[in-house]
């Protein structure tokens, strides 16, 4: 699939009443036709009084198609399933906040898009600027002075269009904006005023192909030159495949430079597929964090190519500590263009001796030209995982029994929970697996992986969602917008009824202080009772399995909620796991992630 195909998914649309034709035409009309014209999908949206006169006009002007709405029970679902969406396909479609409130709901899920580098259109509304059209009470708390304050620091851009012409032009930029390297989130503020005026015939629509985003940067001739170089007279290259495109395309030039190389391939659990697991150059499985055996592999190199690693000075501290770095750095990324003060997501300064401000896609075929062939050596693969007990129910069980009642499908892995080892299961397509929320917000995963679900409808492919607890709980109503709509996928709980990493951090504390470790549990753990979490399934019209409790049972349940999700169904399995972690969280035993 490339970048920005998309499968173009038929999903339930409430079909509004037609109306009696009119000749009056309204600001958000104006901004519906602009919407559509920008080839906006789909509008993931919670109601609020502030855009209802867009929402009106989505209804009774285009008739809730292109865009069609999708009603959520949460801003953060809306906003996550537009992360999500845009994760599967490459594609942008739209959320809707309702003014300063909905806005504040939303910034979480905004923030972990804006960390992601996912584009997405997320349209706002305040009662009316003038303050003189203003409802008693209601429109005065729900207008802000400068709204688009709130998510500034982690968007690309907002606006507030003071006219419809003024919001022609907010949109056609916000889009371009939003899908310009380095990607991410766009708002534009709609007044209401401005979307309840009467406008008269409708102002003629701009020409979208001439607004569309730039074509990617190429690197100089000259650094492709450099970098060929050093990687072609390199003893032990390394690659480390981090931000790239879900392009198949881009895929087959990774693994051929790769081969052509025979560079040590790193991959990171946080973003998406970049490289398959099971090739012979991969070097160790995809983690959070580099193991202190990965560590070891990455300190052998000579030159090292990162294509967007989302961590470089991070990943070369942990080879090379406070030494200096003993390998040449290329790094191929344009991600400084979105690096700012408020937010520290940039991560550390790297050292870097050929800087390719480029994003990898555009730099790997011109590198695979220019580089030498080298001779196959040594991969240094790391040791397989260690054996499991097979009567326990861990995350180790649960991907075991997924792996086999999956053989046969093609599937794609929407999200994993924190304690998942990179070595569970193996990615060899860039949809088999599509990364993680990006800012550590808790409680995207149920709206990102609906999303995912839509973007991938009609594709073949099943999305499969494998989550903590605590992250199903926080972002369960996001099941009734898939039900509601028909966007079956498959969500297994990893349940460990324990805010678990955060009992780690608690231990790890009272240890350092001589305290007793015992009470780590306590504002931890989520039992007593427990939470039944496939009745909260079932009661928003999803398939609810389990709980699970024993081993012997968990493929039966998966092959049940297999057949109930290729029906067209949402299904959730409640899996009872035990605590534990079979990865390295950092060397402090337990990550910064909350």
């Amino acid at each position: 699939m490339n970048a920005k195909e998309s499968f173009d998914p038929a999903v339930r649309a409430e079909t509004p009443v037609a109306g009696p034709g009119q000749t009056d035409v309204w600001g958000s009309d104006a901004i519906a036709a602009m919407l559509r014209a920008l080839d906006i999908p789909f509008l993931a949206l919670n109601p609020g009084a502030s855009y209802r006169g867009l929402h009106d006009s989505i209804v009774n002007y285009l008739g809730n198609t292109r865009p069609q709405m999708l009603l959520c029970l949460h801003e953060e679902a809306a906003v996550a399933i537009a992360q999500g969406y845009a994760k599967a396909s490459g594609r942008m479609m739209g959320a809707v906040v309702h003014s300063n409130v909905g806005l504040m709901h939303a910034t979480m899920a905004i923030f972990n898009a804006w960390c992601d580098r996912m584009p997405m259109l997320v349209l706002g509304a305040t009662g009316p600027w003038d303050a003189s059209k203003r409802r008693p009470w209601i429109d005065w708390i729900h207008t802000a002075s400068d709204q688009g304050a709130l998510v500034r620091d982690y968007t690309k851009w907002d606006n507030q269009p003071g006219s419809v012409r003024a919001a022609y032009e907010a949109l056609l930029r916000a889009k371009q904006i939003a899908n310009t390297a380095p990607r991410g989130p766009t708002y534009v503020n709609l007044d209401a005023a401005l979307q309840e005026a009467k406008i008269g015939p409708l102002p003629a629509l701009p020409d979208v192909s001439r607004f569309r985003s730039p074509e990617p940067v190429l690197p100089s001739a000259s650094l492709v030159d450099a970098a060929a170089k050093l990687l072609s007279g390199a003893k032990h290259p390394v690659i480390l495949a981090g931000r790239v495109s879900r392009s198949e395309s881009g895929w087959k030039q990774r693994v051929a430079l790769a081969e052509k190389l025979q560079a040590r391939v790193f991959t990171d659990i946080k973003v998406g597929a970049a490289f398959p697991t099971d090739h012979p150059l991969h070097a160790a499985p995809p983690a959070t964090f580099l193991s202190p055996d990965s560590a070891r592999l990455l300190r052998d190199a000579d030159v090292v190519l990162s294509l967007d690693w989302v961590d470089l000075a991070g990943a070369l501290k942990a080879a090379w500590g406070a030494e200096s770095i003993g390998a040449k750095i290329i790094q191929v990324s344009c991600d400084a263009h979105l690096h700012r003060g408020w937010s520290m997501d940039y991560q550390g300064l790297p050292a870097v001796d050929v800087y390719m401000m480029c994003e990898p896609d555009a730099a790997v075929p011109l590198l695979l030209e220019a580089v030498k062939p080298r001779q196959a050596g040594n991969t240094g693969k790391t040791a397989p995982l260690p054996a499991a007990a097979s009567e326990a129910l861990t995350l180790r069980t649960l991907a075991e029994a997924l792996n086999t009642a999956t053989r046969e499908d093609p599937m794609c892995i929407t999200r994993l929970p924190l304690g998942w080892h990179g070595a569970y299961r193996h990615f060899r397509h860039p949809l088999d697996y599509i990364g993680s929320e990006g800012g550590g917000g808790v409680g995207a995963g149920p709206g990102i992986t609906v999303g995912a679900a839509l973007a991938l409808k009609g594709s073949g492919r099943i999305p499969v969602a494998i989550m903590g607890d605590g992250d199903f709980l926080m972002g369960a109503t996001a099941l009734w917008t898939a039900t509601h709509y028909g966007i079956p996928c498959l969500i297994l709980v990893a349940n460990n009824r324990s805010f678990f990493n955060d009992e780690l951090h608690q231990e790890r504390v009272a240890k350092e202080r001589s305290r007793p470790v015992e009470n780590r549990w306590i504002g931890q753990r989520i039992s007593g009772p427990d939470i039944d979490l496939a009745m909260m399934a079932r009661a928003q019209g999803a398939e609810g399995i389990g709980p699970v409790t024993i081993a012997a049972e968990l493929k039966p349940a998966i092959d049940k909620a297999l057949a109930a999700v290729r029906g067209g169904a949402v299904c959730v399995i409640d899996v009872r796991v035990a605590p534990g972690y079979d990865t390295n969280m950092s060397a402090s035993g337990a990550s910064q992630k909350r």
